[in-house]
């Protein structure tokens, strides 16, 4: 697909941004590769690979879930605030 002039219109109005009169060309040229790169993509036979394929051999690591001690960070936190209750920082109200 080639963007032209409309197109790159209809994007600037849908995304609500302003491309400079002198970055369309370029901002044109990049789009244009972005969905050629894409087009490429989709010349790829998938059918077979299952909707959890992962490129990981096993899966997708993770950690292993075990319960941690409480820790008094939020309490080292708020003793270098100002005010502070219950856990909260005690600001003045900027909303009247």
């Amino acid at each position: 697909m080639q963007i032209d002039n409309t197109v790159l219109e209809k994007l600037e109005k849908l995304s609500h941004l302003r491309i400079d009169d002198s970055k369309k060309e370029e901002v044109m040229g990049q789009l244009t590769d972005i969905l050629g790169y894409i087009d490429n993509l989709n010349e790829l036979d998938t059918d077979a690979l299952s909707a959890s394929f992962s490129t990981l051999e096993g899966g997708t690591p993770l950690r292993e879930d075990k319960p941690r001690e409480a820790n008094n960070i939020a309490k080292d936190i708020l003793s270098h605030a100002p005010q502070g209750r219950d856990d909260f920082f005690i600001v003045p109200a900027i909303i009247e």
